[in-house]
């Protein structure tokens, strides 16, 4: 499989490459030239499958051949080391949980596959060293740094809005050390993901060290999120038709993941990106405006995008189609008091605490469910509700007992190295 950039301004290049490099030199994202469509045997046959197996099945055609088939299932089967249940709350709305990795977020999976496909390159070609660069609004991070952590020949520096992540999500990402470094911005999400893009196109930088980026911008981190969808339908396909996703959206790697599991040919009618106030693409939907804007903090961090990346590949999905994606593609935009206002129903109707990310999504499933009563609705529960324990105590009144994952985070003494400007993190890399 061999990859383009977006911006088609740049040579394709091979998997092992485009996860290298991340970002292309045009500073495109990577695309897979093709998309070759699973087999109507594979779903017809799905439930006889393992987690492993599906995800492999899936994700085979993306690194063939520089990952050997033997390799890829080790890479896998370590990748899904924990479990993925799906709640049904109603007949129309179901949570899929995906915070039962290490650190309790979504973003596990990818960046444990892609610290795997990394580690499988470095023991080819001990030359030098490869630096990760990534940018957080929240649970990257720690993901990321969990990932990686002990990875022979990957140095991990992590960029993260000083003051907005919550405390767990902090602790996840600055008390680990050892290959970690956690660079502490005073600025947005948006600010840290601009200091990284602009670090791949600095040839001081890129001529000295080998850079890649560990964001939902890089192919690796990127491609395995379809697994989750996959997996869902697996868990309700015998018992609900029309099955729809409700995705809280920031970057928007998550969505275009499962609607490139729509292309392998996963059976799904529709899905919905739920935004919180940072919404241009809830905007864009209604007007075709793309029109960005400065991101605002709210209580569901980890979706304080203004200007998501991934959107361009969302576009190429569907050939810059406008009227193609909204077929496709619904978007609605909640406030901080909606949410919460959610959180506390979800419990009170259901006993299920969400986290505000879930509540999100949930939100975004009611709102279409209102003209389509018809579906069944997978709202992504992408993290655990104690990682964002002031919110959430605020809303529901219980006590929530804290996991091992946090627990284990909680009396560590956190380590970070304040910055401020693109000057600042240059001169780190530098003369790190």
């Amino acid at each position: 499989m061999n990859y383009f950039s977006l911006n088609k301004k740049a040579p394709n290049t091979t998997f092992k490459d485009a996860v290298i490099r991340g970002l292309a030199p045009d500073r495109g994202l990577y695309f897979p030239e093709t998309i070759t469509p699973l087999p109507e045997s594979f779903f017809k046959n799905i439930d006889n499958l393992s987690h492993s197996e599906i995800a492999f099945e899936a994700i085979k055609q993306f690194v063939s051949p520089e990952i050997p088939e033997a390799d890829l299932k080790t890479i896998v089967e370590d990748t899904l080391a924990f479990d993925f249940p799906v709640v049904e709350l109603n007949k129309n709305i179901s949570f899929l949980e995906l915070f039962h990795g290490p650190t309790m977020a979504f973003k596990d999976v990818g960046a444990r596959f892609m610290a795997r496909c990394l580690s499988h390159f470095s023991k080819k070609d001990k030359k030098q060293d490869v630096t990760v660069l990534v940018a957080t609004s929240g649970d990257t991070g720690g993901a990321v740094a969990n990932g990686f952590l002990g990875v022979e020949g990957v140095k991990v520096v992590i960029l993260y809005p000083s003051g907005k992540v919550s405390d767990i999500q902090e602790k996840q990402l600055t008390t680990l050390k050892k290959n970690i470094t956690a660079l502490e911005v005073d600025g947005t999400f948006d600010d840290c993901q601009d200091m990284v893009k602009q670090a791949f196109l600095d040839t001081e930088l890129t001529d000295n060290m080998k850079l890649t980026s560990a964001n939902s911008i890089n192919v690796a981190r990127w491609l395995p999120q379809l697994f989750y969808f996959m997996f869902a339908y697996k868990a309700l396909h015998n018992k609900y038709d029309n099955l729809v996703f409700s995705i809280p959206s920031g970057n928007f790697g998550n969505i275009c993941a499962g609607m490139m599991a729509q292309q392998l040919g996963l059976p799904i009618k529709h899905y919905i990106a739920s935004n919180n106030e940072n919404n241009v693409v809830t905007r864009y939907l209604e007007s075709e405006n793309y029109d960005v804007k400065p991101s605002v903090q709210t209580i569901s961090n980890a979706m304080d995008v203004g200007n998501p990346s991934n959107f361009v590949r969302i576009q190429e999905i569907y050939k810059n189609d406008f009227n193609l994606l909204k077929e496709n593609l619904s978007s609605y935009s909640f406030t901080d008091e909606e949410t919460k206002v959610a959180m506390k129903d979800i419990y009170n109707n259901y006993s299920y605490v969400a986290d505000p990310h879930g509540a999100v999504g949930y939100l975004g499933a009611k709102k279409y469910i209102e003209t389509h009563p018809d579906v069944h609705c997978v709202c992504l529960e992408t993290a655990h509700p104690t990682k964002f324990l002031d919110v959430v105590g605020e809303v529901i009144r219980e006590n929530i007992e804290l996991p091992s994952q946090v627990l284990a985070v909680m009396d560590k003494k956190k380590k970070s190295i304040k910055t401020s400007t693109y000057e600042d993190l240059k001169s780190y890399l530098l003369n790190r």
